[in-house]
């Protein structure tokens, strides 16, 4: 009898323990997942049966009535929001109640990673916003064109040089040098050539800083979802400690160097070291900035702006900003140029028509290309805008309660969703931008969705390739420019034309987070007859 009784206890504690947490939405009254015990719905990305792109739009699609529904991060529980009304509702009008991402690594285990944008949170969130944000105004993105121009000039030069009509080559690993040089030289003050010098130390150290596909180090992020406290107990690290301490002495270094020799230079880290100074960063060519970069830019909020700017800035400070930078340009620029590669490879008649706008427009500038004239070219807008709503650079993001709300019921099976701080919500880009109710044939690149006539007839809150709000991707402008002014010098020069070992149709790895193509970005770079 007694080992009955102790059987039915232990049955019961276990029901306690791993089953009940994965009814937290359906004991809400809210339309949920069905999860597996341990795994939640991670299972799907654990055991590679999606990659995590569709694993986003697998959830986003679970209840297609919906405003919202609920899904499992391993025992997390998190509320997928699917109404673009909702999603305005969330990170627009009442912000103040979700101001913070997620946190998943102990800022005292990862110092620098604890103190860049990204993950500051509340009020030092928002000083440091208030900070950077003149750093990628337009006139200053029209100064570090320049120095972008100078890379992709670099990159296209590398490949004429060669004797060869037509040169293969895995684009990743090649368009990560590019995006490595252009961070280089725009956020860490250094020029570098990492086409010409494979292995110099900056681009071997980001790679490192950036691999996040070996098993030591998806066993962390997934020990980080189920055991955050004993991580951060633990102090467990997940940036590369050896490239951090390259990245912090590099910092270290060019600040001694500019403050002793009165170097000036138009990059983030002059910018940061005058907000220090107490100088303040702003924009006064309020034309320049009404100049946009293109349809997809992100709006700075002008709340932002009312928060002082910070003065005590210390050299960590100054590092961690740039190393967010690295990690925002290195990979998700260079793989949005994979992306746009096999697109234009497949859609010939797109890239003729965007390579006669390019002549066009080089032509009638007599080879001078400024970023005012990159940014008049109307088809390269809607080439990128497409891009971008196809493969956005982050497939979803998070949002973290941090004051008590309720979703308030609107429809007849709703209920009012009590929100705690502390709980996740999740935003779906990529589901958003596939889904036909709002995109027809959402799977056709098609450019045309984002001609003058078409542009204004999207549904507003369905295309956030750089996300919404005052936590938008603050770097939107120089993402956009960095893209057009390589796809610019591309097209000019070569033909982009699919290898036989790039596998058609593209099919997406699994096991990873960041989206990237089976068996790799294969394309042949043919040169085109003289101008």
């Amino acid at each position: 009898m007694i080992w009955i009784i102790l059987a039915a206890v232990l049955a019961a504690l276990m029901w306690y323990v791993f089953v009940k947490p994965l009814h937290y939405w359906s004991d809400r009254g809210v339309k949920q997942s069905k999860p597996w015990v341990f795994f939640g719905d991670s299972w799907v990305t654990i055991f590679r049966r999606q990659s995590f792109s569709e694993f986003v739009q697998w959830v986003y699609n679970m209840h297609p009535t919906s405003r919202y529904s609920g899904f499992y991060q391993f025992y997390t529980p998190t509320l997928v929001l699917r109404d673009p009304e909702l999603i305005k509702q969330i990170t627009v009008k009442d912000f103040d109640h979700f101001t913070d991402h997620r946190s998943f690594v102990d800022p005292d285990a990862d110092p620098l990673w604890g103190r860049n944008l990204f993950s500051l949170k509340g009020q030092k969130w928002r000083e440091m916003r208030a900070t950077l944000s003149g750093s990628f105004t337009g006139s200053k993105m029209k100064t570090m064109f320049n120095l972008m121009n100078e890379a992709a000039d670099n990159f296209v030069q590398y490949f004429l040089d060669k004797n060869e009509d037509l040169i293969e080559l895995e684009m990743k690993d090649t368009y990560t040098r590019y995006t490595n040089d252009v961070i280089a030289t725009t956020a860490f003050g250094i020029k570098v050539d990492s086409l010409t010098q494979p292995e110099n130390t900056f681009y071997m150290m980001g790679k490192k800083m950036t691999n996040f596909s070996g098993i030591l180090t998806s066993l962390k992020f997934f020990g980080y979802f189920l055991i955050p406290s004993l991580y951060k107990k633990l102090k467990i690290s997940i940036l590369d400690k050896s490239a951090s301490e390259f990245f912090r002495t590099i910092i270290n270094e060019t600040i001694h160097t500019r403050e002793e020799q009165g170097i000036v230079r138009p990059d983030m880290i002059n910018m940061l070291l005058e907000a220090r100074k107490g100088i303040k960063q702003d924009d006064n060519d309020t034309a320049q900035d009404n100049q946009d970069t293109g349809f997809a830019t992100a709006q700075e909020s002008h709340d932002i702006t009312k928060f002082r700017q910070l003065k005590n800035l210390t050299n960590d400070d100054i590092t961690s900003q740039a190393l967010i930078f690295f990690f925002a340009g290195f990979d998700t620029i260079s793989t949005a140029m994979c992306f746009g590669s096999y697109e234009l490879a497949v859609n010939k008649d797109i890239q003729d028509r965007l390579r006669d706008e390019i002549r066009t427009t080089y032509e009638e500038n007599n080879g001078k290309i400024t970023y005012e004239v990159l940014l008049k070219m109307k088809y390269m807008d809607m080439v990128v805008s497409e891009l971008l709503r196809k493969w956005p650079p982050f497939v979803a993001i998070d949002r973290v309660c941090t004051k008590p709300y309720t979703i308030q019921s609107e429809r007849p099976e709703e209920v009012n969703v009590h929100l705690k701080p502390g709980d996740l919500l999740n935003i779906p880009y990529v589901a958003l931008h596939r889904n036909p109710l709002f995109y027809p044939n959402p799977e056709r690149f098609d450019p045309e969705r984002f001609s003058e006539e078409n542009k204004s007839k999207l549904v507003t809150f369905t295309y956030m390739p750089f996300g919404t709000g005052p936590r938008i991707c603050i770097g939107s402008r120089f993402a956009i420019v960095e893209l057009k002014s390589l796809l610019f010098k591309l097209l000019l020069n070569f033909e982009i034309l699919p290898s036989d070992r790039m596998k058609m149709p593209i099919t997406l790895k699994k096991g990873i987070f960041h989206p990237l193509a089976e068996g790799g970005f294969w394309f042949t770079l043919k040169k085109n007859r003289a101008l």
